[in-house]
């Protein structure tokens, strides 16, 4: 429980540099097994909201959009994505900083109270400029909120770990994704005989226009249960020592060492951790550092490209499919049996992601994703209940593992690269203002799709995530290294 981990009593000062040395050392999970859960559920909705829209926006926009048509939708799903993903860039920006000022718990029940009020606001929109202004308020908490729950993990989970600890909760995303997408299909697409579609799905005649509503609801509810679970977690220890609160840091540690001791045993500490504690904190640090004005610039580039292939998939992939001539069913479910690549990627990160270097992963998820979309180009769409679309089912499958399978290694990357003192900032500002590259891509990229045909449409797509991982070969090696060795 969080009582755990409040101060009872003074004790004399701790040297920050011991503390963390004392902390280093830990080499497995050192909290509770259920603060994972309670981390995971932001992950949860974070991939839910970024996956309901996948499916659901076709109904969305026949109900709220002017003569809108499924061969079209893709046209309009852009705006409220760019709009979503320009509220990300300004709550990365904005309350990230925060979070490096004033504490990393806090401000994760603020941005995910500022989620919950957008989701609401959309499941409440009766026009498309209101529902395009709750995704922009909805992007605010979701931008701040990924940063820091990112930065959490880096700075609790063990040096050995962080990938793999950021991975294991990733899992998470996928459920999330799971669920916005077959919620999705079930909710808002009529029913169709399978493969055409799913059986029993529910947007007949008498529940029309009201699924996408739901899907929004749903959300809601998910950020008033992460809210009243995240209560329970301590601040960042790490964090406490980086702004000199040494007493309170001493108590979570203490209390990780007590955790960690059932597990490993733990060894003496052989030196202490060098430790920066500054005044100057978030952009100024940043900027005025010409290490960390490198690594931002490499970070940022890198995260704009790639988002273009993991939005146009990720919130446009339905769409994207209706718009080369697939029906809105069909295209939903090889979507939906996309997700389970989704799943699967998770699970395989956190087994191996530890295996290699952060940014090696790149290459690889990029080769995966182009593999998987020549093959749903080259399969074509079914024609009836009895021709099953194979091709398109495990290509869909190949997409979604490929492009996710390097995005946890690069969320603990993104974090190593900057200080503490910096850290929810750095990663604020590179993940945050790389996601205009996700806008860009649903806005620019998949209206030219109808018009190049599958096979092009697919290798433009991933062509963008090949980009970015030959970049981020050019990035610092983080892996196993202590954080502040990495970033001092």
């Amino acid at each position: 429980m969080a009582s755990d981990f409040v101060a009872s009593g003074s004790r004399a000062r701790v040297s920050p540099g011991m503390l963390l040395a004392r902390q280093d050392r830990i080499t497995v999970w050192a909290l509770p097994g259920s603060y994972l859960i309670v981390l995971g559920m932001g992950f949860i909705f974070t991939f839910y909201d970024i996956f309901d829209i996948n499916v659901s926006f076709i109904q969305t926009c026949l109900q709220i959009v002017p003569k809108c048509t499924p061969p079209v939708a893709s046209e309009s799903i852009g705006i409220p994505t760019l709009l979503n993903l320009v509220g990300y860039v300004i709550g990365a920006l904005a309350l990230t900083s925060i979070a490096d000022r004033f504490g990393r718990r806090n401000t994760m029940l603020l941005t995910l109270a500022i989620t919950g009020l957008g989701a609401l606001y959309s499941g409440l929109s009766g026009d498309i400029i209101n529902f395009n202004i709750s995704r922009f308020v909805t992007g605010i908490g979701i931008g701040a909120d990924l940063a820091i729950v990112n930065t959490y993990i880096g700075e609790m989970a063990p040096s050995v770990g962080r990938a793999r600890f950021t991975s294991l909760i990733f899992i998470n995303s996928a459920l999330g994704a799971f669920l916005g997408i077959w919620l999705g299909l079930l909710l808002t697409t009529p029913p169709a005989p399978f493969p055409l579609g799913l059986p029993f799905a529910s947007a007949g005649p008498h529940f029309e226009g009201i699924g996408w509503r739901l899907m929004y609801f749903i959300a809601t509810g998910l950020c008033i249960i992460g809210i009243l679970a995240r209560t329970l977690l301590p601040e960042s220890s790490r964090w406490l020592v980086s702004t000199g609160q040494t007493e309170k840091a001493d108590v979570i540690v203490r209390r990780m060492e007590e955790i960690a001791s059932r597990k490993q045993t733990l060894p003496e500490v052989t030196r202490e951790v060098s430790v920066h504690q500054e005044k100057q904190m978030g952009y100024g640090e940043i900027f005025s550092n010409p290490i960390y004005v490198r690594r931002m610039l490499l970070l940022l580039v890198m995260w704009l490209l790639a988002y273009v292939t993991v939005y146009t998939i990720g919130a446009g992939f339905t769409s994207v499919l209706t718009s080369l001539g697939y029906p809105p069913p069909e295209a939903g479910l090889i979507a939906a049996i996309g997700v389970f690549g989704f799943i699967t990627c998770a699970i395989v990160a956190s087994i191996f992601g530890e295996s290699l270097e952060r940014k090696y992963w790149l290459p690889i998820g990029a080769a995966i994703t182009l593999i998987g979309g020549i093959l749903i180009a080259l399969a074509g769409q079914a024609t009836s209940p009895h021709d099953i679309p194979w091709g398109a089912f495990i290509g869909a499958l190949i997409v979604f593992f490929g492009f996710n399978i390097w995005v946890p290694m690069t969320y603990a990357w993104s974090a190593e690269n900057f200080p503490t003192r910096a850290r929810v900032t750095g990663f604020g500002l590179v993940d945050g203002i790389g996601h205009i590259g996700g806008g860009f891509g649903l806005v620019a990229i998949a209206p030219l799709l109808p018009h190049i045909g599958p096979l092009f449409s697919f290798l433009l797509i991933a062509g963008f995530l090949i980009v970015a991982a030959i970049i981020a070969q050019f990035g610092v090696n983080t892996r196993g290294k202590q954080l502040e060795d990495v970033s001092p």
